[in-house]
């Protein structure tokens, strides 16, 4: 339980919550531009961990996918990111997360399609094809 919610029903409630207080950006337009300006701004955000804060560092070469087993590739590919992110940045990027995730709430209702079940499906089709379903 998360403050009285069922984790099952986190997405739902946000969701239906979503579908009651947004009045500003209900055209179709305003949510996709929304998304865009939040997908920046996560983007800056992580960007403003390395560069102003400091408390990550990236540190990217070219990954090597040549392994005998999946287990071997896991183990070799890298995220390329250095350190452990701050509190100050993680609110910040948390906040920025959590806009986007609005915004995506208000596009799945706005398409009548509940997020619920985009992830259900996600989920089980990631399950299914596990790594032949690289992304």
């Amino acid at each position: 339980m998360v403050n009285g919610t069922n984790h099952e029903n986190l997405i739902e409630e946000l969701q239906n919550q979503v579908s009651e207080t947004l009045v500003r950006h209900k055209s179709i337009l305003d949510i996709m531009t929304k998304l865009d300006e939040y997908n920046a701004r996560i983007n800056r955000a992580v960007a403003k961990s390395v560069t102003s804060c400091g408390c990550i560092e990236i540190k990217a070469q070219k990954q090597d996918f040549n392994s005998e087993t999946l287990t071997d590739a896991l183990a070799k590919v890298d995220s390329h990111v250095v350190g452990d992110i701050c509190p100050n940045c993680k609110e910040v990027l948390e906040q920025e997360i959590g806009a986007y995730i609005y915004f995506l709430a208000s596009l799945a209702n706005t398409l009548d399609f509940r997020l619920k079940d985009t992830v259900k499906k996600e989920l089980d089709r990631t399950k299914t094809l596990g790594v032949y379903g690289m992304k």
